[in-house]
């Protein structure tokens, strides 16, 4: 057998063997090299200082049209997309409604946009205070919670320092703004609710998606399973209410967590409903398992409630829980 220092001497493989490695080395690059870095704003100031953020958002008709409402989604390059909502802005009321979408430049925008006023809709739940019951984990900077804020607002990677079984939980978000993300792509905002450490209820920016997958434009990054308001990689939420980046968002969840006999063998599973800016998105769902990575892991019947950080500089407030008894 010739050692690795002899087989450099070996004469004409000598320059094979540089080649080969570098090959590799490349290879080994591209699999494991992060995705490259875009501009991330996480204050609407900032922002408002670029014309795409200026020009994204949600639109109401003000004059007579066939169509009702526009949602405007900035994109890298100058582009947009524009959503057309025949029969209105996404809700329970409109949810079989048939959108249209297209791609066009700035320019071109602001011909789609005519006889169209630019809305800033808020959740009906938004503020919602805590009952003198609730457990606090983070309200106005306070709580009982493990992780870092930033002034009045708690950052992706916290969790509650205390464990819940079943629970009612309100909470409120918000998500970076990155136009040079695609709209279905995993790095647009990405966090999550992870009940337990094994339900997750996706966090991401997929303002402007349609839940008919094959309606959008381009080639899709990721499936609907992993969009906002999602059960992770389990089941896609009933309607895509997600609102544009920088503005807050609320989720309200109602969970009961799965039962266990006295030789811990599992005799109910978890269920789960959840209202994603007031709406409905998931009612009595039956859980199996966890999802995604959770489905993995033994459950369990209490645990602490985790705020997902996957990269990206989302922000959490408001966010108490009432345990069931």
């Amino acid at each position: 057998m010739i050692k690795v220092n002899e087989y450099f001497e070996v004469k004409g493989l000598n320059y094979f063997l540089r080649w080969f490695l570098l090959v590799l080395s490349f290879e080994a690059s591209l699999t494991s090299a992060p995705l490259q870095s875009v501009p991330t704003y996480v204050n609407e100031v900032e922002a408002m200082t670029m014309k795409s953020y200026q020009l994204q958002g949600e639109y109401l008709s003000i004059l007579p049209s066939s169509f009702d409402a526009l949602q405007i989604v900035a994109l890298a390059g100058d582009r947009y997309r524009v959503v057309v909502y025949p029969e209105g802005l996404p809700s329970k009321e409109t949810k079989d409604q048939k959108v249209l979408i297209s791609e066009v430049l700035q320019e071109q925008l602001y011909q789609k946009t005519m006889g169209f006023q630019k809305i800033k809709r808020v959740s009906p739940t938004m503020g919602l205070k805590p009952p003198a019951k609730a457990k606090i984990i983070f309200v106005e900077g306070k709580g009982d919670f493990d992780g870092e804020v930033n002034g009045d607002f708690l950052r992706a990677g916290a969790s509650s320092k205390f464990e819940v079984g079943s629970f009612y939980m309100h909470l409120e978000f918000k998500l970076p703004y990155k136009p040079d993300r695609t709209p279905s792509s995993q790095d647009r905002g990405n966090s999550g609710v992870y009940i337990f450490n094994r339900y997750e209820i996706q966090v991401l920016d997929t303002f402007g998606l349609d839940l008919n997958e094959a309606n959008n434009p381009g080639t899709l990054e990721s499936e609907k399973e992993r969009w906002c308001g999602a059960l992770y990689k389990t089941k896609a939420p009933m309607l895509n209410m997600a609102l544009p980046p920088l503005d807050w968002q609320t989720y309200d969840i109602n969970f009961s967590a799965p039962e266990f006999d006295a030789e811990g063998k599992k005799v109910m599973n978890a269920k789960i409903s959840v209202r994603h800016n007031g709406e409905w998105i998931h009612s009595d769902l039956v859980l199996e398992q966890g999802t995604g990575a959770g489905a993995k892991k033994v459950e369990v019947a209490r645990e602490r409630i985790y705020f997902q950080d996957h990269g990206n500089p989302a922000e959490y407030r408001n966010v108490w829980l009432i345990e069931k008894e």
